[in-house]
């Protein structure tokens, strides 16, 4: 028996601080499984003598000489008021850090997700439209390679053709149009190749029920079936994917954000990493974790939206 949207929505919601409370413990205990000493590294940075005397001194300064539980309570603590610590390289505040470099990381991934559906749902109909044909062979050929091209080799290989060969596109930064366009289209391949197939699947799925044999009975133009039920149809089970695709758009960016230079959260996230910044570390992988939670709750309510079955229940309850 299918519950009404609102309290879907509302369990959901409830369910949202135990998730992120797990992302916090599993994040904050496995950063710390790296063997190098975070202080050791920040002298070298400053290139001061990491001397046993200096390192626990910075480590005094840092917090990192508390007890792991200590440690952890205290970061929470902060959380709850909207304090994500500081920086341990730059000294600033990993919040105003994180969400300065937001909007960029923000930017490439819309502008991936609207290629993904500008490309994806036209190549998945003519596909399901035209199946077994040579259109549909060359498309499949293109959804394959893809999904197959690893997403640091396929930024590569676009930077040689249309920046230093060709020339159309700036190599690295963000300023205009055009130094979005190659990384986002880096980023967007490998997830318009699954979209086509996907939506390939569903159209052709929906063209063989009984109900539009019974349309084009009754004289319906195919491009009246095809608009208005088909692509329908077929589009509801896609919208369980879009939660999880904007999260991988996300959390992909960290690769395709170092290729290009593009100044956003995955490439401040490498330069963290490599420096041992505990904090910034935390508080990245707590923004991914929230975007996810949201977008999947975002998707699902969409979901039940365009079904017509769970649209009827609401309305009976």
């Amino acid at each position: 028996m299918y519950e009404s949207t609102w309290m879907f929505c509302l369990k959901r919601i409830l369910t949202l601080p135990f998730v992120l409370l797990g992302v916090s413990i599993l994040t904050f205990v496995f950063i710390r499984f790296v063997p190098v000493e975070p202080a050791e590294v920040i002298l070298r940075l400053a290139r001061v003598a990491p001397t046993a005397e200096a390192v626990q001194a910075l480590r005094e300064e840092l917090g990192t000489d508390k007890p792991f539980l200590i440690q952890y309570l205290l970061w929470i603590k902060g959380v709850l008021h909207l304090d994500f610590g500081t920086s341990f390289v730059s000294k600033l505040p990993v919040a105003h850090e994180l969400f300065a470099k937001l909007p960029a990381t923000i930017e490439i991934a819309v502008a991936a997700f609207v290629l993904i559906l500008g490309i994806s749902m036209p190549l998945g109909i003519i596909s399901a439209l035209y199946k077994h044909s040579i259109i549909d062979k060359v498309i499949r050929l293109f959804t394959v390679m893809g999904v197959s091209i690893p997403t640091f080799w396929l930024g590569f290989l676009l930077l040689y053709l249309f920046s230093l060969k060709l020339g159309i596109f700036p190599t690295n930064g963000k300023g205009t149009l055009a130094h979005l366009v190659l990384p986002a289209f880096a980023l967007a391949l490998p997830t318009i190749g699954l979209f086509v197939q996907f939506i390939r699947s569903a159209t052709i799925e929906e063209l063989q029920q009984h109900y539009v044999q019974y349309a084009q009975l009754r004289g319906i133009k195919n491009s009246v079936i095809l608009v208005r039920h088909v692509l329908r149809n077929a589009v509801i089970p896609l919208s369980t994917l879009l939660g999880m695709t904007l999260g991988n758009l996300l959390g992909g960016a960290v690769i395709v954000e170092q290729v290009f230079s593009w100044p956003g959260l995955g490439r401040y996230l490498i330069e963290s990493i490599i420096n041992r910044d505990y904090p910034v570390v935390q508080c990245y992988v707590l923004i991914i974790a929230v975007i996810y939670v949201l977008a999947n709750l975002c998707t699902d309510v969409l979901h039940r939206l365009l079904d017509p079955h769970l649209m009827m229940k609401d309305r009976r309850d």
